[in-house]
């Protein structure tokens, strides 16, 4: 007689092959219920192990895509991008065709202006599921990498998908704003402020765009407008004007060189020192600036220009147009040095005023022209309202 004993039945290998799966799910389940307990808690290291353990008991089940995503939250916890990076793209491997796994590693190129990586990624999700928020978010990627013929494309479409919201107008306005035409952009933001007087992002854009051009008093509207309603709006569009507004003199002044004295002063008469034939004298001039200068940019003589005013307003002319005497002595066009002070936000110019052979030299001091060229710490060059300064017509 066969021994039988051990033996299972057809039957039973049928139901532990089926059980075996499903224990592997609940593992797996309850490793990503761990792991979101830990990054409640706080304990990202901890959570990340529990979401791989997850991953790999059952990487076939319907839980591991949700812990490839939070796994990757996890490491944007700890600033480990490249982690998270690596993290959706397991996502993604294990189910491509879920459209939000495209967009959050969209989302993270995006936030790291990985601007065509980011592109990439929003066009799988738009073949996956064109909805509005997915062509606007391909839409801003096309943009910042200079595509802006396909992002008016997507935005258009916003605009068609959706007739009642701001998106559309607010995203075309965006990309007109991008390319330098700021009036348009500002006639698409009044356009998605008509659709939702409350989108204030409209409001802050527009700010944008007059500070973009210059015309700061408008930009300033738009900043009062929205301190009454999104005081963090107004802050940031605050901050953004004084980035790009261009720096100039704030005020100007000296202890040692008589820049308000008449024409024909006495070289001598500027400091007793130059009384004797072909002496040399150094004088300082003090520009304070109304912004933060870039110091080598300011500490370099050569965007420095001293010279004789040749302005043609009534008495702005070096010794007011008329012919100057042989005793007129000249400045040197560039000073000798120039120290930048970050605190002050303030350069002091070092430059000379020499005697001439005779002992008789002359000066128009009030009429010395003092032009700087450089730029301030955000590459933001002069305004030519307020780059130069003489002691006649005072900063201009």
């Amino acid at each position: 007689m066969m021994n039988t004993i051990g033996i299972s039945s057809p039957d039973s290998f049928f139901a532990a092959a089926m059980q075996q799966p499903q224990q592997l799910e609940q593992l797996a389940n309850d490793a990503l219920k761990s792991g979101i307990d830990l990054y409640m808690r706080k304990d990202y290291k901890g959570a990340v192990s529990a979401f791989q353990r997850s991953l790999g008991l059952s990487q076939g089940s319907g839980y591991a895509v949700d812990a490839a995503n939070y796994m990757a939250q996890a490491y944007l916890a700890m600033d480990d991008t490249e982690g998270a990076i690596k993290a959706y793209k397991t996502g993604i491997r294990l189910d491509s065709s879920r459209d939000d796994s495209h967009i959050n590693l969209g989302n993270l190129y995006y936030s790291n202006e990985r601007y065509a990586e980011a592109a990439a990624e929003y066009e799988k999700a738009v073949n996956l599921n064109p909805s509005a928020a997915n062509r606007f978010s391909l839409g801003e990627a096309y943009m910042h990498t200079g595509r802006y013929g396909d992002a008016e494309t997507q935005f258009n479409a916003v605009k068609r998908m959706q007739p009642q919201k701001p998106d559309g107008s607010y995203g075309l306005g965006l990309n007109l704003a991008k390319q330098g035409r700021y009036d348009e952009a500002i006639l698409q933001f009044e356009q998605a402020l008509s659709k939702d007087g409350k989108f204030y992002d409209a409001y802050a854009e527009i700010g944008y765009a007059y500070a973009d051009m210059g015309q700061m008093d408008d930009a300033q509207r738009q900043v009062d407008l929205l301190q009454q309603l999104n005081p963090d709006l107004a802050d940031s569009l605050s901050s953004y004007m004084y980035k790009v507004e261009a720096p100039k003199f704030s005020f100007v002044y000296s202890t040692d060189f008589g820049y308000s004295m008449p024409m024909k002063t006495s070289v001598a008469v500027l400091d007793a020192y130059l009384q004797t034939p072909d002496a040399s004298k150094t004088f300082t001039m003090k520009f304070a600036f109304n912004k933060p200068m870039d110091r080598e940019s300011v500490e370099n003589p050569l965007n420095w220009q001293i010279r004789r005013s040749a302005a043609t307003g009534p008495g702005t002319a070096y010794n007011f147009g008329f012919p100057v005497a042989d005793t007129e002595i000249r400045v040197p066009l560039f000073p000798k040095m120039v120290i930048y002070d970050a605190e002050s936000t303030t350069a002091t110019v070092y430059f000379d005023i020499s005697q001439n052979t005779a002992g008789d030299g002359t000066i128009d001091p009030s009429h010395i022209e003092f032009k700087f060229s450089g730029k301030d710490v955000y590459g933001k060059v002069m305004d030519p309202g307020g780059d130069q300064f003489s002691g006649f017509s005072g900063v201009a």
